[in-house]
């Protein structure tokens, strides 16, 4: 097996990454998943494959939820980690509202620097430099080239302590860094902290958006817990890191990108007035049950029922002789495919737009082909799973539009057809 596939530096995560408490209960195990981007090409002899155990955690001492394994980093993000940030119309529209707030909050514009930690393709330092920032992202993936090619400045690196002082020795300090959907995914989230205050000139922001925990539970998102993801955040954990490191959070905005997340600000304790908005997620996030056991004890009894009904409507539709086509390949599909035990004599295939970067390889541990969309309008099956159920709505319609008739399947919350 090549080094790309040993397993490395992979371990158990047995404290919690926060406070370092060791007092961990189990929510839900997913079963033993294979990394998201292991997708081996067609026509590929099956071989053995690395599958990592998949488990959320609550520590029961400062609330945060996290996975229970840690997989090495050069496993999870190749250089040639293929997603695009900007492909999704909900992440464009996203950040561009991100940057029109931070217009209308901190009156940004002329000199001021504006870094992105994860920038990917520069989807979300593109609509502040059409606001006359300075823009800088940190990126170690090939979509750094596409940032490049649009003018986005780039150091092309993992981010760490070390790459915060070359940003800051190059191109100065900040006004505002952001980490959109990236936060989550580097571990020691106390030295990116550390790291991302170093970067900051006095009466800086940091602003972190994350997938929000309690959208994950209410809406049952389950297939959103794979190995890249190693903190699940509510706003009260957020808060309890960025206070031991003298950050105060002063505003925070519910958005609907990744199926629900939060957008968070903080600064200097005192910097800036603390808005309404806190105080009001904070005890949203108490009624549910989140300073508990409560709502994850739920959330567990509502994935296994929602893993049975997806069998029971799949089954039915299979007996009958109906062919069903999976359509897009996110990295929440692996999880969702292999949770649910799915394979090629269940999908047929599933199907991918004409560029990208998965077509013509296997979905993660099935030998289920990712092939060109065009099959679709081609053979028009009578189903269509949305694997990215997500985006279901801006999904269907433009498969509409390119001559899709059949009938679509949401997998979450609840199966159904329509």
């Amino acid at each position: 097996m090549s080094d790309v596939l040993s397993p490395l530096n992979s371990h158990p995560i047995e404290a919690c990454q926060i406070c370092a408490s060791r007092n961990l209960s189990p929510a839900v195990f997913l079963g033993y998943v294979p990394p998201v981007n292991a997708m081996l090409p067609i026509g590929s002899t099956p071989d053995a494959e690395l599958r990592f155990p998949l488990e959320l955690l609550r520590c029961d001492d400062c609330s945060l939820v996290q996975i229970g394994y840690e997989v090495d980093p050069r496993i999870l993000f190749p250089h040639s980690y293929p997603y695009l940030s900007g492909t999704t119309r909900v992440l464009r529209d996203n950040f561009r509202d991100l940057a029109h707030q931070c217009r209308d909050l901190f009156g940004i514009g002329g000199d001021d620097l504006v870094v992105d930690v994860g920038a990917n393709d520069g989807t979300l330092l593109t609509p502040f430099a059409e606001l006359g920032c300075k823009t800088l992202g940190i990126e170690p993936s090939q979509a750094a080239d596409v940032a490049t090619g649009r003018g986005i400045t780039i150091i092309k690196d993992y981010f760490s302590r070390e790459t915060a002082l070359r940003a800051v020795e190059q191109h100065g300090k900040a006004r505002i860094v952001t980490a959109a959907n990236v936060f989550a995914h580097i571990p020691d989230p106390h030295g990116i902290v550390e790291a991302i205050k170093s970067m900051l000139v006095p009466g800086g922001v940091f602003i972190n958006e994350s997938h929000y925990l309690l959208d994950l539970i209410q809406t049952v998102q389950y297939d959103t817990v794979y190995h890249e993801h190693l903190r699940y955040y509510s706003l009260g954990s957020l808060q309890y890191l960025f206070a031991s490191h003298d950050l105060e959070v002063f505003r925070v905005k519910r958005i609907p990108t990744h199926g629900g997340s939060i957008r968070v600000f903080a600064a200097g304790h005192g910097t800036y007035p603390v808005d309404v908005s806190v105080q009001e997620c904070l005890e949203e996030e108490r009624r549910f049950g989140l300073e508990t056991n409560d709502a994850l004890a739920d959330f567990r009894r509502r994935v296994m029922q929602s893993k049975l009904d997806l069998l029971s409507l799949l089954a039915e539709l299979k007996r009958n002789g109906q062919r069903i086509f999976g359509v897009g390949a996110p990295s929440r599909a692996s999880t969702l495919v292999t949770y649910i035990g799915l394979d090629d004599s269940i999908l047929d295939c599933v199907v991918e737009v004409s560029n990208s970067h998965k077509l013509d390889k296997f979905m993660p541990g099935t030998r289920i082909p990712v092939l060109d969309e065009e099959k679709l309008y081609r053979e028009q099956p009578e189903y269509a799973l949305l694997l990215s159920w997500h985006i279901a709505d801006e999904l269907g319609a433009n498969l509409r539009k390119r001559g899709y008739y059949g009938k679509f399947i949401i997998p979450l919350p609840e199966p159904r057809i329509f």
